[in-house]
């Protein structure tokens, strides 16, 4: 039984991520450690596992950790991960620097143990039938997609912009880079963006419309922003518009739904149906760490994804289409 632990309860997933824990019967979900106490005790008290003031005390009895911080202490506590020799699934954006996203990387080599990105999009049905479609060659050559990844502005640290490195952009615009590099085969070379601050007026950005020019000749769009409203029934959507030489197709990841509408008046909600993405991010971890084999999602996955993300606000800021290999 493998023994894993959870590092920080401030991303929202670390909600979804502790009862699959507790569930697994091949996992001892040993306990959360946290920077804020009184929430960690909390939190940790009503799944019924220890709480850990010492992450140091965690990392010692745990073969793999789960760390859902804010954005900016992903680099750290990953590198103090790998230190230990401690697996790691790290929650999207990896990191919000390049050089602290491959620093990731190369820590985790060389300690020899696994790097895992928490992107759960690549286990929706509805991409892994998009990629069969693609890659059997039903539409032909891949010319262009349209993409969306828009949501409900999350609050919280994401509008932190010392914490989470960015608004809107960088919460959204990683999936949707990674599903694109995994449907296409192809990496992205040039990214142009507008970046906007319209919807809330504050310093952190809230919408976002990318260019991406990918390395076979073909283009992604992409809306990124945080343009739903607090009433909307769900927190946003990811889908994929496919236009080939010979057909086209769309994947709409979030559509199995059922609409509740509560008899006390309280907001409306989509409750989904289905497969628990979240739930695969945590099966194909484990599974990784067991059999010594690259996750689904590697660090490295979450460093190229990171890239589009980065140039993007380059692009913002200059005013012009930004090559991936001439970051700054």
């Amino acid at each position: 039984m493998m023994r894993v632990g959870l590092w920080s309860l401030t991303h929202l997933h670390a909600l979804s991520y502790i009862p699959v824990l507790c569930d697994r019967p091949d996992v001892e979900f040993v306990g959360i450690a946290d920077e804020e106490p009184e929430r960690g005790r909390r939190i940790a008290q009503d799944h019924g596992v220890p709480f850990f003031a010492s992450a140091d005390e965690l990392l010692a009895q745990v073969e793999a950790i789960v760390i859902t911080s804010a954005n900016v202490d992903h680099c750290s506590m990953a590198l103090r991960a790998a230190e230990v020799r401690v697996a790691a699934l790290v929650e999207k954006p990896i990191a919000t620097t390049l050089s602290d996203a491959q620093a990731m990387v190369r820590a985790f080599e060389s300690a020899g143990v696994i790097l895992a990105t928490a992107f759960p999009c690549p286990f929706s049905p509805a991409f892994e039938e998009l990629v069969r479609v693609v890659r059997a060659g039903e539409l032909g050559r891949v010319l262009a997609i349209k993409a969306t990844n828009r949501g409900v502005m999350p609050g919280g640290f994401f509008t932190q912009l010392e914490r989470s490195g960015g608004g809107a952009v960088m919460d959204h615009t990683v999936h949707v880079a990674d599903l694109l590099r995994r449907l296409t085969g192809c990496e992205a070379t040039q990214v142009y963006a507008e970046v906007g601050h319209g919807l809330y007026h504050q310093d952190w950005d809230d919408s976002g419309l990318l260019t991406i020019d990918l390395s076979d000749g073909s283009f992604a769009t992409l809306d990124c922003s945080w343009s739903r409203p607090k009433s909307y029934p769900t927190w946003g959507d990811v889908t994929l518009h496919v236009v080939g030489e010979s057909g086209n197709a769309t994947a709409d990841l979030f559509s199995q739904h059922l609409h509740l509408y509560p008899a006390d008046g309280s907001k409306s909600s989509w409750r989904g149906w289905g497969s628990s993405l979240d739930a695969l991010v945590i099966k194909d971890f484990i599974a990784a760490v067991r059999e010594s084999r690259p996750p689904c999602s590697s660090g490295v996955d979450g460093l190229k994804a990171l890239e589009v993300t980065l140039a993007a606000y380059q692009s913002a800021k200059t005013g012009q289409a930004v090559r991936i290999g001439e970051l700054a």
